[in-house]
């Protein structure tokens, strides 16, 4: 049930939560899903609160690097709290970081669960027999490597399979437990539905973009530059 309009700005700690909230940088009523809350630490400071269950008063901002950079411009961030309050200079910064963090969290579950292929040959094959919803290239894959999991990932029926480029090698290494971690194919499973939700999360606060990891793959995939695309091998 959407919450009462007199209710939008009321947040009093995570029972308080409607399916939409009131964006103190834009002044726009958005469901949670595209907002990030924020609460007031013990010792005062602004945090994110990503899973939207810490304690106290809460406010919401559009979950985009800009919506949140204009907040405290603006001194919206502030003003919502109702009290005083320190924002931290790198609260932008700090935000993608903790939205990186889940998401390269929830990659690690997937591993543990034996939903990743790691490695160029794993990737090859599990696209030849597994159920894959999303290849990943690092950053530094080069579009030899990538053009030929692209051509592996056509020959099979038609599937819409996600093609991930915006993690770098140190970042899946760390994810996956294993050094030098260049190409990964991602198979179906909750894990992986929650990295991809995750990931789409951090791509929508860096670029602004809703639909992010949701575009029609381009020439870009195929190029190894860094972005996050979906391919749907019907093209």
């Amino acid at each position: 049930m959407i919450a009462p309009a007199r209710d939008i700005e009321l947040d009093t700690g995570p029972r308080a939560h409607g399916l939409e909230r009131l964006c103190v940088a834009t002044r726009t009523v958005k469901p949670v899903a595209d907002m990030i809350r924020f609460v007031v630490g013990p010792d005062g400071e602004a945090v994110p609160d990503l899973k939207r269950k810490l304690p106290g008063r809460g406010v919401w901002v559009t979950a985009t690097h800009d919506a949140l950079a204009d907040a405290i411009k603006r001194k919206a961030l502030a003003r919502g709290f109702k009290r005083e309050v320190r924002l931290p200079a790198d609260l932008v910064a700090r935000t993608e970081r903790l939205l990186e963090r889940a998401a390269l969290d929830a990659l690690a579950m997937a591993a543990k669960a034996g939903l990743v292929a790691a490695g160029f040959s794993k990737a090859e094959a599990a696209l030849a027999q597994g159920e894959v919803v999303a290849l990943l290239h690092a950053v530094e894959a080069s579009p030899d490597g990538v053009r030929k999991l692209d051509g592996a990932l056509r020959r099979r029926p038609p599937v819409t399979v996600k093609v991930i480029g915006c993690l770098t090698s140190a970042q899946l290494d760390l994810a996956l437990g294993r050094p030098n971690v260049i190409h990964a194919a991602l198979l179906a499973g909750l894990p992986s539905d929650t990295f991809l939700a995750r990931l789409q999360c951090l791509e929508r606060f860096r670029t602004g973009d809703p639909t992010a990891l949701a575009a029609v793959a381009s020439s870009q995939a195929r190029s190894g530059k860094s972005t996050c695309l979906e391919m749907d091998t019907n093209d």
